[in-house]
């Protein structure tokens, strides 16, 4: 898999934290700065995981990818789930969990099991 760049990866570490402060104020009772929160950090992660290339022959690995880049969406769509039941447009319940809880088992997954396959490859 092709390194990110350190800018790149101070990105992808700083969408991971404020996917887990936005998160963290929701639970603390502040919805709407924690929605907003959560979704630029989201996007910041997904962006820097489509960044993220896999060009090697392994299948397998490009099955993760592909789950992996999913679960990313899944993070995006959550965050779009969250502004809807703020704003109360579509979603009065809590279904952006159940698509937060499917995003993070893949992103979970993928997280352990890549790295395995690189160095099985190598």
């Amino acid at each position: 898999m092709k390194a990110l760049t350190p800018l790149q990866n101070f990105l992808f570490q700083l969408g991971g934290c404020l996917l887990i402060g936005g998160l963290f104020l929701r639970i603390l009772n502040l919805p709407q700065i924690g929605t907003w929160i959560y979704c630029i950090g989201a996007i910041a992660f997904a962006a820097m995981q489509l960044v993220n290339r896999y060009e090697g022959p392994s299948l397998t690995i490009r099955r993760l990818r592909r789950q992996q880049i999913l679960g990313a969406f899944l993070l995006i769509l959550s965050g779009a789930l969250m502004m809807a039941q703020d704003c109360q447009w579509m979603f009065k319940r809590n279904q952006w969990v159940v698509c937060l809880m499917v995003a993070a088992i893949l992103e979970v997954y993928t997280a352990f099991r890549i790295p395995n396959e690189l160095k099985k490859e190598e």
